[in-house]
């Protein structure tokens, strides 16, 4: 098994501590920002902050759907979601940068092992890529608007 990650970025015209505000808002500002790859998505404890449960369905791929249970904590300026289910750790860190804030999801786990491995190493970073920089896009419509 080895380490396998994918991220995304983002830079957003509003105050880091706003954009960490709707970041770590899973009640209200993350349904609306989710593309459609994301289904069933409700919260299950809180919905603000450190404390939240929530839990979706990733479609990443026509065969491959994951049910995600992401428990939520907050360290600094970083969301971090621990998916219940898998190794699966994202974390969504919001920095400033000159008037605005930069936003980057980012999300490793523990890949498959062999030519599966290989593959999934290969491609599932480029396709999760595609699916946040969709989520970002939407957030920072959402924030700016």
């Amino acid at each position: 098994m080895s380490q396998v990650s994918a991220s995304a970025t983002i830079l957003i015209d509003a105050a880091p501590e706003a954009v960490l505000t709707a970041v770590a808002d899973y009640e209200d500002v993350r349904p609306k920002i989710l593309s459609p790859h994301f289904s069933e998505y409700r919260v299950v404890e809180g919905g603000k902050g450190a404390g939240t449960v929530a839990t979706w369905k990733l479609q990443a791929t026509k065969s491959r759907v994951r049910d995600v249970k992401a428990e939520v904590d907050v360290a600094g300026h970083t969301v971090i979601e621990k998916d219940a289910n898998s190794s699966m750790i994202t974390n969504w860190t919001v920095s400033p940068a000159g008037p605005g804030s930069s936003v980057t999801i980012k999300t490793t786990w523990k890949g498959a092992g062999g030519i599966g491995g290989f593959f999934e190493k290969t491609f599932a970073p480029l396709g999760l890529r595609k699916i946040y920089d969709e989520v970002l896009a939407n957030l920072k419509k959402e924030i700016e608007s």
